[in-house]
């Protein structure tokens, strides 16, 4: 009998990035593998609609909710860096997170976390007073909300000094760079579609806290949370084979917390 401590994993999906007519992901197939569902606020992609379909996709799913705010930038998908102040920012990120928590609780759902789009958390990685402002943003709203951010970097230092629960999140379908940022997408390798790839160094940094870059380092981290994004092809699939890769391993998946009701 194996007595050994079983590993806890959360897996969590980009998703409600769809926009009026135009489709983007594959939210339903996802849906059924992961763990908890960060939900666009209609500034990088999402509308009312979208927003609201996807939180009930999610309830019905026994998957938590979160906001998943970005810059607005509906033509860049909010991939685009932008230059604003940290007060824009911070009320930029309170207005998304209110949004999707109203659209929420129409559909008997609380939030249960927060995790930065695009360009704004790859900027939050790295500037330590846009991390800050995105913070403060989450603990004027609800400090019981737990914050995504990658291992080490601004935006996990902030969330910890404001207070905050904050999960370290890993990349299933990204690869990374020397100093454990993502690679950008515009390069060749940065998206991850082999679901062989995506289990095998998931079980990497599950199990051993331990990624290799693109130029062979090899780094270290733990993490809370692994992310796959609905719009990588095969997302449904690759996700579910994720899932059960996981298990496989003894890996148990569940959410952070306990859903709130």
């Amino acid at each position: 009998m194996n007595l050994e401590p079983q590993l806890r994993i959360d897996l969590n999906s980009d998703v409600g990035e769809s926009f009026g007519p135009w489709k983007m992901g594959a939210d339903a197939d996802v849906m059924r593998s992961i763990t908890s569902a960060n939900v666009a606020c209609g500034f990088h992609a999402g509308d009312p609609g979208v927003m609201r379909a996807t939180v009930r996709l999610a309830r019905e799913a026994g998957v938590s909710v979160g906001a998943h705010p970005g810059f607005p930038d509906l033509p860049g998908f909010g991939r685009r860096e932008m230059k604003m102040s940290t007060k824009d920012v911070e009320d930029m990120v309170l207005y998304q997170i209110g949004a999707l928590a109203a659209i929420a609780l129409a559909e008997g759902v609380r939030l249960t976390h927060v995790k930065a789009h695009g360009a704004l958390y790859n900027m939050a990685v790295r500037d330590r007073a846009l991390a800050d402002s995105i913070a403060r943003a989450v603990k004027t709203f609800d400090r019981s909300l737990i914050l995504f951010a990658l291992p080490a970097s601004e935006l996990l230092l902030a969330g910890e000094r404001a207070g905050l629960q904050i999960a370290s999140e890993g990349f299933a379908d990204r690869a990374y760079d020397a100093d454990g940022s993502l690679a950008p997408r515009s390069d060749p390798g940065s998206v991850i579609e082999d679901p062989a790839e995506v289990v095998r160094r998931s079980l990497k940094m599950v199990q051993e806290g331990r990624v290799v870059a693109r130029n062979g380092t090899e780094l270290r981290f733990h993490v809370d949370t692994l992310c796959t994004h609905g719009d990588t092809p095969g997302a449904g699939e690759l996700t579910r084979l994720l899932l059960e890769g996981l298990r496989h391993e003894g890996v148990s998946v569940a959410p952070l917390a306990a859903i709130p009701s």
